[in-house]
């Protein structure tokens, strides 16, 4: 048997392939949208890509279901309560896809979704009564459980997946020999659960023993516990999700339309019109120079989480990158199903130079000349992007707090008047949140240098009590 996990650090997203060696026929679960070391993998080995398999139909990213269809034509198979509008062969519990001595062996396993499945897998050379892992997809994590929490905009509540999910892994999966490898669709980093491990795979018993969420417990206190303390899920999670049923363009047919030179005054026009200008360069780089209005998220972060957050659906967007980086970008922003490119900025930023009446700066400030400038008393409003329960966990007292994924909603509370020192953990998120706050007319922004981390390492003062927030009608 063939067995091999790839895995894609930016999303968090782990997928499978599963081969028989000798009759040269191979399974894919879980496939993320650009599908090429699939086929590298399997024209190496000779293998016919014949199966796609979705454990669920994933919130986070796009999967490459319809892809490894189109290219490879792989047979999509789905949970039996799975509904999508393209030809799928459905599955439930006991059904079995065999080739070679290769055994998958389907368990519905529903709480992180109403259609989760699990996959056993066999190596039949090996045993044909004992799986060699469990491909647990969203239900089961290396040290967590998938959140029950994602879904209630499309009809089905946490309660009641909850209560699916307490199911399927009390009386399934933990009815599994304790030596069965455990090789879920995510690791740490994902938002679709809370604390996951970065072990790229474990085994039932080390989770039996180890995952708080498979402690022995009731029903309800299981229930209070999935759904407590769930980070807030990004916008896009729900597109999605709904995406992953639809027969949707492919990544490659997106691609073509994306990646278009665009001469700046083309841009600039496109821009007026209501475009975005997505500059995806470091924040260093774009707070020394950068095209008036445009938005910036970092390729080197966690760029797709972020774009599909902070980027509008509904508009086009313009890459502006370094040369070379154009197609990530465009590519990076497919995997998650924001298809919104229309081309990218020709010469890159090296296009503004003979343009300086277009070309904007972040100014940015240090820790020490932060703590100097408020000891004056100076007019300024110090706001923290970081999430709520990061600013709780300590945060320069006075600051204001507004989470970087309701920014825009919120950013008429700040006062126009005053210099607004925005700042995050290590200075990714600040530097979105500044090119927001300059995009929405806020002439006087400074970013902080490094973040709390820098401000912290400072042995500048800190407070963790809420109490002592600043609030919004205090600071204008």
């Amino acid at each position: 048997m063939f067995f091999k996990r790839y895995y894609l650090g930016c999303l968090a997203h782990a997928s499978y392939m599963i081969a028989d060696e000798e009759t040269k026929v191979a399974a894919v679960v879980d496939p993320q949208r650009d599908i090429d070391q699939y086929l590298a993998d399997a024209q190496a080995n000779g293998f016919q890509l014949k199966y796609v398999f979705l454990t669920h139909f994933h919130a986070d990213f796009v999967a490459g279901h319809i892809e490894l269809r189109d290219k490879a034509g792989a047979k999509i198979y789905l949970g039996e309560r799975a509904q999508a509008e393209y030809d799928f062969t459905p599955v439930k519990d006991g059904d079995v896809v065999e080739f070679g001595k290769v055994r998958l062996a389907v368990l519905e396993t529903p709480g992180h979704t109403p259609e989760g499945i699990s996959l056993l897998v066999y190596d039949l050379a090996q045993s044909d009564r004992d799986p060699h892992a469990v491909l647990t997809g969203d239900t089961l994590f290396i040290g967590d459980v998938g959140r029950p929490d994602l879904l209630a905009s499309i009809g089905v509540t946490a309660d009641e997946l909850a209560d699916m999910l307490y199911d399927s892994l009390n009386n399934k999966l933990l009815s599994l020999p304790d030596a069965t490898l455990v090789y879920p669709a995510h690791g740490a980093g994902s938002m679709c659960g809370k604390q996951l491990s970065s072990e790229a795979y474990s085994t039932i018993g080390e989770q039996r023993k180890y995952n708080y969420a498979l402690q022995p417990m009731s029903r309800d206190e299981f229930k209070r516990l999935v759904t407590a303390d769930q980070a807030e899920a990004p916008d896009y999670f729900v597109h999605d999700a709904i995406l992953n049923r639809q027969d949707r363009q492919s990544l490659d047919t997106a691609l073509q339309d994306s990646l278009k030179p665009l001469e700046l005054g083309e841009v600039v026009a496109m821009q007026q019109a209501g475009a975005q200008v997505l500059d995806v360069r470091e924040a260093i780089d774009f707070a020394g120079a950068h095209l008036a209005g445009s938005l910036n998220v970092g390729l080197k972060g966690k760029y797709a989480t972020w774009c599909g957050t902070v980027l509008d659906r509904e508009k086009p967007v313009i890459v502006l990158a370094d040369e070379g980086d154009e197609e990530e970008a465009a590519m990076r922003l497919g995997r998650i199903g924001l298809d919104l490119v229309k081309g990218y900025v020709a010469g890159g930023p090296g296009s503004l130079e003979q343009r300086p009446d277009l070309i904007a700066t972040t100014e940015r400030i240090t820790s020490q000349a932060l703590s100097e400038e408020i000891a004056k008393q100076a007019m300024l409003v110090v706001v923290d992007v970081r999430a709520e329960k990061e600013w709780n966990d300590g945060h320069i007292e006075g600051s204001v707090n507004i989470p970087l994924s309701h920014l825009s909603e919120r950013a008429a509370e700040l006062p126009s008047e005053k210099t607004l020192v925005v700042h995050c953990k290590s200075g990714y998120r600040s530097s979105i949140a500044a090119s927001i706050l300059q995009q929405q007319g806020f002439e006087h922004v400074l970013d902080l240098v490094g973040g709390f981390d820098a401000w912290s390492a400072s042995k500048l003062p800190v407070t963790g009590s809420a109490s002592s927030q600043c609030t919004l009608s205090q600071v204008n």
